[in-house]
């Protein structure tokens, strides 16, 4: 491929009508797509709209897949190439950075061992020369200490620093284009901001020396602002409109893309009545970990973390708490302290005047039914296993054992009406349904069993904008019909400013400031509130 470069003008990437099914269904229709050296497009639509086959059909790792059409890199086809042409292509001449960078790395290597295992394949260079190597790339990504974390297994980096190490592998051996399929929905607004500049800038650089282009994937319409040139839309398989950023922002033409481009969290939040009563009250809680430290010659002594430090905050009937800050600053700690599933050091939880620690037996379980939460990753947090009216039902069997299993039925079928779901879910499992209406499921989890406080921890992060936007008018409209009262937990500015009422930001385990909404949004005090603000909303 290298003696084409010379004399090939035409575009870095070409997709010709390319069409990917799988047996009987059709996950992309006739795409047609090109990427000119040193360029940066997006490629953004919901879940199941088929980018990220579009993306894995480059490189050829769909399997049981029949794919046709053509897919040219540099004028030469990708998918008449045999096997062994495309191992030599992938990581060499393409590289990927796939979005959750916690699956793709192998948790038994060091990420130093991965990222050298790629140049020594490709560069066919020594051990020690990739080791040298792979130090100067994180180093180049960020990350501190390089020398030091080279030797760092994936579970010992954070969110941030592990999709740095996806970054660094990617760019081990100098790809002419890279393939970035959503390298940012996990993470925090600030470490987003961080990786978008450093995608930036490492592009830019690249370019410069070899063209290198970037087809990124995303559903992030402010992070394809900040960073394409030109971006496509897909829709259930097809490509329905394409064109400069700048230009499809300001005028789309599809009734889809206006409707992704309109799909931004609004503001629905009805006052809190002056005589609500104060369900939960945490008073100066914290919250330690017992670490090791070093001490004297090699010995360890005991030591202790604090994960949170004098929080207090309180939660109202048909209230919205919002809680934000990056990973590791204290959010789901607090919590799961809030719950009484987290052992304080001190300090004073009470629901409804009475002190948690005082619950017992039956008045426990009671507690527990008033209180439930959903998690962010659905897919993780419902047993596979199950029927959906197992999952739902569960509850009502350990809570609600009086109820018959008629009875108990009519109930789940009645709570997954609320949240859209049919009764025709009964007998089906989690992995039959999309992201969007699972979480509808772990929604309808929590409140079949009525409680007075929701606990959600990043429910709507790993959604689609549309689908985010409907979950958050269901979580909206639950509330008022019901009087919840909630605290919601995110990164997602955006979300938060569309839900809360109040709003606490949290650094390093400290609560640094708290308030209403509008004042915290409108008029922050602390530097680290302004630094959230500003990489929410800038980028």
């Amino acid at each position: 491929m290298s003696a084409n470069v010379k004399h090939y003008d035409g575009p870095l990437l070409e997709l010709d009508h390319l069409r990917v099914t799988f047996g009987d269904t059709v996950a992309v229709d006739d795409v047609s797509l090109s990427i000119a050296r040193g360029e940066r497009v997006a490629l953004v639509g919901e879940s199941g709209s088929g980018k990220s086959v579009t993306a894995l059909s480059i490189l050829r790792l769909l399997n049981d897949a029949q794919t046709s059409g053509t897919v040219r890199f540099d004028g030469e086809d990708l998918l008449t190439k045999s096997e062994r042409e495309m191992r030599g292509l992938r990581g060499s001449d393409i590289a990927m950075i796939f979005q959750e960078p916690m699956t793709a790395l192998n948790p038994l290597y060091t990420v130093g061992e991965q990222i050298a295992e790629t140049i020594v394949l490709h560069d066919g260079v020594s051990a020690g020369e990739a080791r040298k190597r792979a130090v100067a790339l994180l180093e180049r990504t960020g990350i501190t200490e390089p020398g030091k974390r080279v030797n760092s297994y994936p579970h010992q980096l954070s969110g941030g620093q592990r999709q740095r190490a996806m970054i660094a592998m990617a760019l081990a051996c100098r790809p002419r284009l890279l393939l970035a399929d959503e390298p940012t929905t996990a993470l925090d607004v600030t470490i987003r901001a961080q990786i978008v500049d450093l995608l930036l800038e490492l592009q830019r650089d690249e370019a410069e020396k070899r063209g290198m282009a970037v087809l990124l994937i995303t559903h992030d319409l402010n992070l394809v602002r900040h960073f394409a040139q030109r971006v496509a839309v897909m829709e259930k398989g097809v490509l329905v409109e394409s064109g400069a950023v700048d230009t499809l922002f300001e005028s789309p033409q599809h009734p889809y893309t206006q409707r992704l481009l309109q799909s931004r969290p609004e503001r629905t939040v009805v006052p809190v009545l002056p005589i609500a009563p104060v369900l939960l009250d945490a008073r100066d809680v914290s919250v330690d970990f017992k670490t090791k430290l070093p001490g004297f010659a090699g010995w360890f002594r005991a030591g202790h973390f604090r994960a949170v430090a004098d929080a207090t905050v309180s939660l109202r009937q048909g209230e919205t708490l919002g809680i934000v800050g990056e990973s590791g600053s204290g959010k789901s700690t607090l919590a799961m302290a809030l719950l009484g599933l987290q052992k304080t050091s001190h300090g004073a939880i009470e629901f409804q005047g009475r002190a948690l620690g005082s619950y017992r037996g039956r008045d426990q379980t009671a507690l527990r039914s008033n209180m439930q939460v959903v998690f962010q990753d659905p897919f993780s947090s419902l047993s596979p296993r199950q029927t959906i009216e197992r999952i739902v039902g569960e509850g009502l069997a350990l809570h609600r054992p009086q109820l018959a299993a008629d009875a108990r039925r009519e109930k789940v079928v009645s709570v997954l009406r609320e949240v859209g779901i049919d009764r025709t879910a009964l007998h089906r499992y989690p992995h039959e349904f999309s992201g969007g209406q699972r979480q509808r499921i772990a929604i309808a989890r929590a409140l079949v069993l009525e409680p007075r406080i929701l606990i959600l921890d990043e429910p709507t992060s790993a959604l689609d904008v549309s689908i985010q936007q409907q979950v958050l008018k269901l979580l909206a409209g639950l509330q008022r019909k019901y009087n919840l009262g909630f605290v919601f937990i995110s990164h997602d500015l955006a979300v938060i400013g569309a839900m809360a009422h109040r709003v606490a930001v949290m650094q390093n385990g400290e609560i640094v400031e708290s308030g209403a909404v509008e004042q915290i949004f409108g008029e922050p005090t602390h530097p680290y509130t302004r630094k959230l603000l500003k990489a929410a909303f800038t980028n």
